[in-house]
């Protein structure tokens, strides 16, 4: 690296370890030193804004996304009101549908249980621009919205 003028950034470089639980189990390895740096490895890493765990889950990634929406959500909500409908859509759209969509390619074959995460986002944001309470119908909401299901 030294011989292409690169230098290794020790703060932002992460190592992680990948397979079974039981191959995982049998890894002693917890440092990995590179050019007088000495890296902890680490049970999930952050590459490109997507979260990998050490068994390819994306368990940490779904409940990043998860906190991340619900707060956007929430600071939404607090001026939902100053703002008219399509101007709700246009921001919800950009913030949460954004995050929603980025390397979801990678989320093909997910859990149901994760699955039902995500959902539940596109959920909270369609009642956030229209208005809807937490116990009305969201499915013709989603069909007003043009909004195709998270699955």
């Amino acid at each position: 690296m030294a011989s292409h003028r690169l230098k290794l950034n020790e703060e932002k470089t992460q190592v992680i370890w990948l397979g079974t639980r039981q191959q995982l189990a049998s890894v002693t390895a917890t440092t990995l030193m590179l050019q007088n740096a000495a890296i902890q490895c680490s049970s999930s890493v952050k590459n490109l804004g997507f979260i990998l765990d050490s068994q390819l889950t994306i368990a940490d990634h779904v409940s990043s996304l998860s906190k991340s929406c619900f707060f956007q959500l929430r600071q939404l909500r607090a001026v939902r009101k100053s703002l008219p409908a399509y101007a709700r859509q246009t921001v919800v759209q950009s913030f949460i549908h954004s995050k929603l969509d980025y390397c979801n390619s990678a989320l093909v074959g997910i859990t149901g249980h994760q699955l039902k995460r995500l959902q539940s986002i596109q959920n909270a944001a369609a009642r956030l621009i229209v208005g809807a309470r937490n116990y009305d119908a969201i499915t013709p909401t989603l069909r007003d919205l043009h909004w195709l299901p998270v699955r």
